[in-house]
């Protein structure tokens, strides 16, 4: 589900962005193009007043948070009454960071490239089980690290998935399910109201359960291979996968790399 209250109202601003500035996000050739090793390793000495994962994770919701954090991957930056936004996949050697709607001019957003440090101060929110900074603000520092996908794919079904949260990660040999009676492999939008462009879904299932993931239209459009590749499954096919461990009420990875086996 997306919230379109907030995140819609620059889909223009956004799409041409998405042509210059979000290359270095697609899943071929960019940052989650299976290129995903170590560039020089995450910094685990943290700064004065900086939190570790764990003080970050024991933190109440709504208080003040600091982390220092790695750009992973970015959505599309766009502007509301004239301050610039986007949303930011983040990580660092223990844990992972969500960074929604951070305030960002078009030329930082241009900075804040894959593996880039940075210091960010905000507060901890949740929205339906995803937990997030919000109201950010952030400097750059000096750094570089790129996380590998970690596979989880065994605990899809644990009680500790959540601890993975908006972690980089992949799941491996898993079956793609029909989304209706019809034998759709997969939605435009939850319900298939929406059309090429938007949102997909779809089902995979691994050891007789069955997981909605989702290819976010606004990290990997439908000029992704991505994108294409989901639009091209069939029921039955087996699947390897990358991406970020999303959550709506329960987990729903934002997916970035698909491969038909």
């Amino acid at each position: 589900m997306k919230r379109t209250a907030k995140i819609a109202l620059s889909v223009v601003l956004m799409a041409a962005m998405a042509i210059s500035a979000i290359g270095c996000t697609k899943a071929e050739g960019g940052n989650n193009g299976g290129n995903n090793s170590n560039v020089s390793g995450a910094d685990t000495k943290k700064g004065e007043g900086v939190m570790t994962y764990a003080e970050y994770a024991a933190a109440a919701l709504d208080s003040q948070v600091t982390v220092e954090t790695y750009i992973q991957a970015k959505q599309g930056w766009w502007e509301n009454d004239g301050v610039g936004n986007a949303t930011f996949y983040t990580q660092d050697a223990d844990g992972a960071y969500f960074l929604y709607n951070m305030p960002c001019t078009a030329e930082e957003y241009e900075k804040l490239s894959t593996g880039t440090k940075i210091k960010v101060t905000g507060y901890k929110s949740e929205w339906s089980g995803e937990v997030e900074i919000v109201d950010a603000t952030f400097v750059i520092e000096d750094g570089s690290y790129v996380a590998s996908p970690l596979d989880i794919t065994d605990k899809l079904a644990s009680s500790d998935l959540i601890n993975y949260q908006n972690m980089f990660v992949s799941f491996k040999g898993m079956t793609v399910e029909a989304m209706d009676d019809a034998g759709s492999a997969y939605f435009h939008s939850w319900d298939n109201s929406g059309s090429q462009g938007d949102d997909l879904y779809f089902k995979v299932s691994s050891n007789g359960q069955s997981y909605s993931f989702t290819v976010e239209s606004y990290l990997t459009g439908s000029d992704t291979a991505v994108y294409k590749a989901v639009e091209g499954l069939k029921v039955g096919d087996t699947v390897d996968m990358e991406g970020f461990l999303y959550w709506y009420e329960g987990a729903n990875p934002h997916i970035t790399k698909v491969v038909v086996k």
